[in-house]
């Protein structure tokens, strides 16, 4: 076996950052089909408020800014902007639809604690 073998087999793809779901990206691809815009992106962040300390929000947008991360799934771009980006790593964006609604939800392992509503948290 080469080097160059040996090399190639213990190649492993690097971890996303912030993952996606597919539940998550075939509702924004829904809601960028009744916007009638598909040059929208959907940036994710974080600011401070909510009744941990820190939320979570969604909007979409037309432009990067350029602090931004862009993360494309599937044909969906989502915006991450620099501050953001950094309490989000590691971090599973899903959507659920069930009897308690439907929402975007955020399973982070950087939080330490997280409101009965899942929208805020804290560090």
């Amino acid at each position: 076996m080469t080097d160059t073998q040996v090399q190639n087999e213990s190649y492993e793809e690097a971890p996303e950052p912030i993952v996606f779901t597919e539940a998550c990206v075939a509702k924004v691809k829904e809601l960028l089909a009744d916007e009638e815009n598909q040059n929208m992106m959907l940036r994710v962040f974080v600011q401070g408020g909510g009744c941990q300390g820190f939320q979570y929000g969604f909007q979409f947008e037309e432009k990067p800014e350029a602090d931004d991360t862009l993360l494309e799934h599937d044909g969906v771009t989502f915006l991450v902007d620099s501050l953001s980006f950094q309490y989000l790593v590691g971090a599973e964006i899903d959507f659920k639809d069930d009897l308690e609604g439907s929402q975007f939800v955020i399973r982070n392992p950087n939080a330490v604690t997280t409101c009965s509503c899942g929208s805020s948290f804290t560090m």
